[in-house]
């Protein structure tokens, strides 16, 4: 009952008012406040599911391989079910012999945020969001055009990728950003410590650099736990990155720091045209 999960649990009531949500969590507390916010309209356990329609695992993804392959276990043969992990490869695997698998869609919707909990969720979360689905062949026909179909409601452009690719990329674009972000934070709060004014100077630069900082460590260890191999390469290359820029700043090479800086503000042009190619789509 978190960011992914409630905010998809809107959008679906909101495509169908008829439907029950139903609500499944560790957490006595979110289920509560889940309900309080109209989330989900009961609470449910694990057997329920053989009662489900449609089922969405947003969980941790050290849990989902243990629990997606139970999942499809008890449901329904007429049932789908949604994964909303951050990585793709071991997810799949655990679930590659599995007698219902072509009642399961991989997907991972990039619409994150450094919140987590029911009161995180938003109903209109994805418009305009990329969603990866992997192995889309292994889903059956008929449960691929009922989960394209509810994506498209909700405004989200699709991508299909292998999971092996998927890991690999969302390592970049993703992973290695919260270590970063994560790393900056802990630099400084650590200089924090003898110097309380630090946080007084720090503008919007700053606060946006380490806004995955806050994003919820249950969720983000199994991640770097599962991608480790593709998250490692990326993290050598950015260490090679900084690395570099301290050498020239400790050589006093300021043209050759600018003439980094003004490469890499090509950075622009690639995300604007990234962009408008969303707003065409």
């Amino acid at each position: 009952m978190g960011l992914i999960g409630g905010s998809f649990a809107l959008d679906l009531k909101g495509i169908n008012p008829e439907a029950t949500m139903y609500g499944i969590d560790t957490s006595e507390d979110h289920l509560d406040k889940a309900i309080e916010l109209g989330i989900i309209q009961e609470k449910a356990v694990f057997e329920d599911l053989a009662q489900a329609d449609w089922v969405i695992l947003a969980i941790p993804v050290d849990k989902m391989v243990e629990v997606l392959p139970r999942i499809l276990d008890v449901i329904k043969d007429d049932a789908i079910v949604l994964d909303v992990g951050s990585t793709k490869e071991q997810i799949c695997k655990s679930v590659e012999n599995h007698p219902k698998r072509r009642n399961f869609m991989a997907a991972h919707p990039i619409a994150g945020t450094e919140f987590s909990g029911p009161t995180s969720a938003q109903r209109g979360l994805f418009i305009g969001k990329t969603n990866i689905i992997c192995e889309v062949e292994k889903t059956a026909s008929g449960f691929q055009q009922k989960a394209l179909e509810f994506f498209d409601a909700i405004g989200m452009h699709i991508r299909y990728m292998d999971p092996k690719s998927h890991d690999k990329h969302i390592a970049y674009v993703s992973h290695l950003s919260h270590i970063s972000s994560f790393m900056l934070g802990k630099t400084v709060i650590e200089k924090e410590k003898n110097e309380r004014d630090i946080f007084d100077m720090a503008g919007s630069g700053f606060e946006s650099t380490v806004r995955l900082a806050k994003s919820s460590p249950s969720m983000w260890t199994p991640i770097f736990k599962q991608n480790k191999d593709e998250v490692l390469q990326p993290l050598r290359e950015y260490i090679d990155n900084l690395n570099r820029f301290k050498e020239l700043l400790e050589n006093e090479d300021f043209e050759a720091i600018y003439a980094e800086m003004q490469q890499t503000n090509r950075i622009k042009e690639i995300l604007e045209g990234i962009h408008l190619k969303k707003m065409k789509l």
